[in-house]
C-alpha cells in the first residue's frame, strides 16, 4: 500500500508531534503524517518528570539557557532566540494548558500530570487532521527525483519533505549513515552512580543539599544536592556529572573514583572549625551531635569511618582522628562501579553530527528537504526540562521552514 503526503515525520514522540502540529498550524493546506514504530505514541512524555512531564525550565535568556547543554550549546543559541522557554509557556497557554514554575525552576503543567500534555497533542493532531500511523517502523528511506520514498514493513510512503524526530534510534541512525551523514556514537548521558561503600550502606533517602563532587583525575566537577540511594548516589550533582562526562565516563567503562566535599568548607577551614568544636563541645559526644547541618545518619557514618567511637567526646579527639574526620567531610573518596538509568528516562549523548545541519532551518546540509528535530541530533542536556525545550525549539524551526 502506498500513501502520498507533503510532509512525513518519523517519530511519534514529543518532537514529532510538536513539529507536525506547528507545521499544519502555519500551513493548513499541507498533508502531514507521523510514523511511529511502536503501538503507542508519546510514551516518553507520559513517563517524564515522574509522570508529571517536566515541560521546560524557567530560564528565559537564550545565552544562559545554552549553558545547560553539554552538547549543542553553541548551535542552539540562534534557535533559542527564535523559540525559547517563554514561547513554550505561550504555546501551551494558547491551548488552555497552564504551566507552573517550581522552586527549582522546573516547569510542569498545573494539572501535575503528563497526561495533560499527551491529551493536548492528541487533540491537536485530530483537530488539524494529521495522520498518526502506529506500528510503522521505518526500514528504509531515500530521495529520488526530489521525492522522498519511505518504506516500512507493511507500507510504502512518499513525500516532498521528511522530518527525522526519532530520538535515540539505532535503526534510523543506520539509515542516515547510508545517506552519508556522520553519526556520533551514542553513550548514556543521564545516569546515577553505583557505589558499594559502608559509608552509604543502610541510609538510602539521605539528602545533602550543598555538595561539591569531582571525578578524580579529570576536570569534571559539579555542585548541588546529593541523594544517597540503595545502589549508590543520585540527584542533580550526580546527573550533571553524568551529562557533562558522558564520553569520558563511558571510556572508563563506568569504573572511576569521585571525591565529595559534603560541607563546602576547605580542608583548612574544616580543621579550624573542628578545633572550635573540640573546645566548645568538649564534654559532648562527637557521634551523637551532628555538625555542619549534615543529616544525622550520614554524620554517624562519617564519624565511624574516621575511627571515632560512640563514646568519644570532642575533648578526647586526637590529631589523627581530627584529620581523618576532616578528610571524610571535605574530600571523601568513593569508588564508582557501574551506572543505573535515571528513573524511567533515558537520554543519550550522540547522534547526527551538528556540523552537517543548518540550524536556521534544522535542514540537512547534505540532502535537500531532509529535516531534524530533537535528540536524533548530537544534542543533550542536564535534567530539568531542557531536553524537551530542545525538542520544542528545533521542532518549531522545522515547522516554520517547511510551512513558509
Amino acid at each position: 500500500m502506498e500513501s502520498n503526503y507533503d510532509v512525513i515525520i518519523i517519530g511519534g514522540g514529543a518532537g514529532g508531534f510538536f513539529t507536525a502540529i506547528n507545521t499544519v498550524t502555519f500551513n493548513p493546506k499541507l498533508k502531514v503524517a507521523i510514523l511511529e514504530r511502536s503501538k503507542e505514541v508519546l510514551q516518553k512524555v507520559k513517563i517524564s518528570g515522574g509522570r508529571r512531564c517536566n515541560v521546560t525550565h524557567a530560564c528565559f535568556d537564550p545565552k544562559e539557557l545554552t549553558q545547560y547543554y553539554p552538547r549543542g550549546a553553541k548551535e542552539l543559541l540562534g534557535p533559542f532566540h527564535q523559540f525559547n522557554c517563554g514561547d513554550t509557556f505561550e504555546w501551551f497557554d494558547q491551548r488552555n494548558i497552564p504551566l507552573k514554575i517550581e522552586d527549582d525552576g522546573r516547569v510542569f503543567p498545573e494539572s501535575n500530570t503528563s497526561q495533560t500534555i499527551v491529551d493536548c497533542f492528541l487533540s491537536e493532531v485530530q483537530k488539524l487532521k494529521i495522520d498518526v500511523l502506529k506500528s510503522q517502523g521505518v526500514t528504509d528511506f531515500y530521495s529520488e527525483n526530489n521525492i522522498w520514498n519511505i518504506q516500512t514493513k507493511t507500507h510504502q510512503f512518499t513525500c516532498k519533505k521528511i522530518v527525522i524526530a526519532s530520538g535515540s534510534s539505532n535503526q534510523i541512525w543506520k539509515l542516515l549513515r547510508n545517506l552519508q551523514h556522520t553519526i556520533i556514537s551514542p553513550t548514556p548521558s543521564l545516569f546515577t552512580f553505583n557505589i558499594k561503600d559502608e559509608r552509604l550502606k543502610d541510609i538510602p533517602g539521605v539528602v545533602i543539599q550543598n555538595t561539591e563532587i569531582e571525578v578524580v583525575n579529570t576536570k569534571l566537577v559539579s555542585n548541588g544536592p546529593l541523594l544517597i540511594t540503595h545502589w549508590g548516589l543520585s540527584a542533580p550533582s550526580i546527573l550533571k556529572l553524568s551529562a557533562w562526562g558522558s564520553k569520558i565516563l563511558a571510556e572508563c567503562n563506568y569504573q572511576f573514583n569521585i571525591k565529595i566535599n559534603f560541607i563546602g568548607y576547605s580542608d583548612e577551614n574544616c580543621r579550624e572549625q573542628l578545633n572550635v568544636f573540640k573546645k566548645e563541645l568538649a564534654k559532648k559526644s562527637v557521634y551523637k551531635y551532628n555538625q555542619f547541618e549534615l543529616p544525622k545518619r550520614l554524620w554517624y557514618k562519617l564519624v565511624t569511618a574516621s575511627s571515632i567511637t560512640e563514646a568519644t567526646r570532642w575533648a578526647d579527639l586526637n590529631k589523627k582522628q581530627l584529620e581523618a574526620l576532616t578528610q571524610q567531610l571535605t574530600s571523601a573518596i568513593f569508588n564508582v562501579d557501574g551506572k543505573s538509568t535515571f528513573k524511567e528516562e533515558f537520554v543519550t549523548a550522540g547522534g547526527v553530527a551538528l556540523k552537517e545541519i543548518d540550524f536556521k532551518k534544522m535542514e540537512s546540509k547534505l540532502h535537500e528537504n531532509l529535516y531534524f528535530a530533537g535528540e536524533v541530533l548530537n544534542i543533550d542536556a542536564v535534567t530539568g526540562g531542557f531536553n524537551f525545550q530542545n525538542a520544542w525549539t528545533t521542532g518549531y524551526l522545522v515547522a516554520k521552514a517547511i510551512a513558509y
